[in-house]
């Protein structure tokens, strides 16, 4: 199963998330695994990261480190991981050294649909189910330089293509999940 979670900055999307996650476990009765984007790279990330950890407190979450390559991850056909979040996983494939989203035009999509898309829908083939947080883009109505604009493009696609295969999709707007599509866990 796949779950696509979308919301804007503060939105309340990787709470709700969470809940699902655990919620899903219950069902399943698998591992319970955070995977973490984010490369923290300065003070703010690093006060975020311990945000997030804090919140998955006492939830059962075993967390495993992936800022890229997300086929490294293996799953069991019970297990549940809450993925967090693609808009980190996109930033460190298109940007870190080690990414592999480098072309442009058309090359990009396709690197994106095949270091990011293809993955996660083949862990959710694998495992019990995988829950995807994103960040909602093209929303603000602000013009952005040429590598921002491809980036919110590379975004955008990544969060259709995944809503596409999504067993359900919720929006978040002030901390209320909105059903965009299917059933959600929670």
């Amino acid at each position: 199963m796949l779950y696509l979670i979308t919301g804007g900055s503060g939105s309340g999307k990787s709470e709700y998330a969470e809940r699902a996650a655990v919620r899903m476990q219950e069902r399943f009765g698998g591992g319970l695994y955070y995977v973490a984007t984010m490369k923290p790279y300065d003070e703010e990330c690093l006060a975020r990261v311990a945000r997030h950890r804090d919140m998955r407190k006492g939830k059962g979450f075993s967390t495993l480190e992936c800022p890229v390559c997300l086929e490294s991850v293996k799953v069991s056909g019970k297990d549940v991981l809450l993925l967090e979040d693609l808009s980190n996983l996109l930033a460190n494939e298109r940007y870190a050294q080690e990414g592999r989203i480098k072309g442009s035009g058309d090359v990009m999509f396709e690197q994106a649909k095949e270091a990011i898309a293809e993955p996660i829908v083949d862990l959710s083939r694998l495992g019990g189910c995988v829950v995807v947080v994103t960040n909602e883009v093209f929303s603000d109505g602000a013009a952005y330089e040429e590598e921002t604009e491809n980036y919110c493009r590379l975004l955008g696609f990544l969060n259709g293509r995944l809503a596409a295969a999504a067993d359900g999709v919720a929006e978040v707007v002030c901390s209320i999940p909105v059903c965009q599509k299917g059933e959600l866990p929670c």
